[in-house]
């Protein structure tokens, strides 16, 4: 009986820490971007975009991205990262697309750089800022096509 109520409150424990980690992270949750208050240049931006994001059991970034872009087509994207600034795959997207993120200041969790790569077709590199109350992100973000053509993103999102 000893025995089952020491593995009991090991198994709390260790619960509690992972979600008291999950709270931690800035990033965790479910982000609506806020068409309005976002610009794209050029345009047009797309009509939604909603992300989810966890922890990893790893300690990762889980992200899942679900959008419908200015032409009504839907798109979704998964992935897994890790802030250690090497790339990543991409499902549900391009084959070979990948991500790279990372803190330039790890004491500030909240301030991630990234790099999202989809070969033969873009490559976009920003930062996405999460607000000190929890509430918003800003993704500034300059995406650049083969072809030289450059797109700047400015996305707000709110958490749900």
């Amino acid at each position: 009986m000893k025995i089952r109520m020491i593995l009991l409150a090991l198994l709390g424990v260790a619960f509690s820490t992972a979600v008291l980690a999950a709270e931690k992270e800035p990033y965790v949750g479910t982000w609506k971007l806020d068409v309005a208050k976002s610009k794209y240049d050029p345009g047009p931006p797309p009509r939604s975009s909603i992300d989810v994001n966890t922890v990893a059991p790893d300690g990762a970034m889980h992200s899942v991205q679900d959008w419908v872009d200015a032409d009504g087509k839907a798109g979704h994207a998964e992935w897994t990262a890790k802030f250690d600034g090497k790339d990543y795959p991409v499902t549900g997207g391009a084959p070979g697309t990948t991500i790279s993120i990372q803190r330039p200041d790890p004491k500030d969790p909240r301030v991630v750089d990234w790099v999202w790569k989809v070969p033969g077709q873009y490559t976009s590199s920003g930062r996405t800022v999460y607000s000190k109350d929890g509430k918003t992100r800003v993704i500034d973000d300059k995406m650049t096509d083969t072809a030289g053509k450059t797109t700047v993103r400015h996305r707000f999102y709110e958490r749900q």
